[in-house]
């Protein structure tokens, strides 16, 4: 594969990622198999692997570890923090308490002395974000980490944390995380730019909207079978709505890509790698045959016209479902923080 760099790091990335979100109890159990993948992606050229602390509760960091083990410097390793781990109410969120301790719980799981890429799994509003920053430049001076990003944070954060980090002379996220697919269009609004102009290398993540842009989603047939409704129901139960309305534009993307003579991933994945902003794409197989299914796309480039008519399909900006965001802020999901209470001092 061709390298690209990660924003304004120097560091040169494989265009595609290996997420290793499936590995584990959340899809594939079977270690030894998920570690086959590991290898298959690295033997074809993908130079970077992401995981996160939170995949079912630290197995998939310890699969990765394992798959790594005597390849390490080959990879540019990325995993993040924030979910709960266990039931101690400390752990999780984006305190100094909790990165401190879960950064050394990764590094033991992985079996390295250093991360190449921590990454804020999620904005917490609880804690201020100089306090995040703070601490993560703290690691990068110890050695743990070599660099940390963001992911899914709100257009706003990633200007207030550059600023922050300028104003207090540490050193700021250089990545950022953001959905992005055919279906979720909504990091073009501002999360895209924004990363171009402060020089953050970005990787997206759920380039086939969960599996809707995979091609499986045909007329006349039964929606598959699917390990994600149990734990996503608002991204994945057929029976809502919004979903119904994204099996239809995933049917008529399908019926796009067959003109194109693409397979729908490839045409999935070519749209995301073509935008300027994008340094690298995390790809998420559950098996083998998905991953080589997507492994082609870094080969293709979509025609003007191609894009033209996805851009009819799913406007520019656009994200079908909302809950595809990854990421609602209080200010939306918490009903006391839009209404005025009577009688309160302004």
């Amino acid at each position: 594969m061709t390298s690209r760099h990660l924003g304004r790091t120097g560091v040169l990335v494989s265009p595609l990622t290996l997420g290793a979100m499936n590995f584990g109890a959340w899809a594939n159990r079977d270690h030894d198999d998920a570690i086959r993948i590991v290898h298959r992606a690295l033997d074809a050229g993908i130079t970077v692997v992401d995981t996160a602390d939170v995949y079912s509760q630290g197995e998939n960091e310890e699969i990765v570890g394992r798959a790594l083990a005597g390849r390490r410097d080959d990879v540019l390793l990325a995993t993040k923090f924030h979910g709960q781990i266990g039931a101690d109410p400390n752990a999780q969120g984006n305190s100094r308490r909790w990165i401190l301790r879960a950064v050394e719980d990764s590094l033991r799981r992985l079996g390295t002395d250093h991360i190449d890429l921590y990454q804020v799994h999620r904005p917490d509003p609880a804690v201020p974000l100089e306090e995040t920053l703070w601490a993560l430049d703290d690691l990068v001076t110890a050695g743990k980490i070599r660099y940390y990003g963001t992911t899914t944070f709100e257009p706003h954060q990633l200007v207030e944390a550059q600023w922050i980090a300028a104003d207090r002379q540490l050193r700021g996220p250089v990545t950022e995380q953001p959905p992005y697919s055919i279906l979720a269009r909504g990091a073009e609004r501002a999360t895209l730019p924004i990363a171009q102009r402060y020089g953050l290398g970005v990787l997206t993540w759920s380039p086939l909207a969960g599996g809707w842009l995979s091609g499986r989603y045909r007329s006349g047939a039964d929606a598959p079978a699917s390990t994600r409704l149990d734990r996503q129901p608002h991204r994945h139960d057929p029976a809502l709505p919004v979903n119904q309305r994204k099996r239809a534009l995933a049917e008529e993307l399908s019926k796009l890509a067959d003109e194109a003579g693409l397979s729908p991933v490839h045409l999935a994945l070519a749209f995301v790698l073509q935008h300027p902003a994008v340094s690298t794409v995390i790809v998420g197989p559950r098996t083998l045959d998905q991953l080589d299914s997507q492994l082609g796309a870094v080969d293709v480039r979509l025609s003007a016209d191609v894009l033209d008519r996805i851009d009819e399909i799913v406007a520019p900006g656009v994200t079908v479902n909302a809950a595809d965001e990854g990421y609602l802020p209080p200010a939306l999901t918490d009903s006391t923080l839009r209404r005025r209470v009577p009688g309160a001092r302004r």
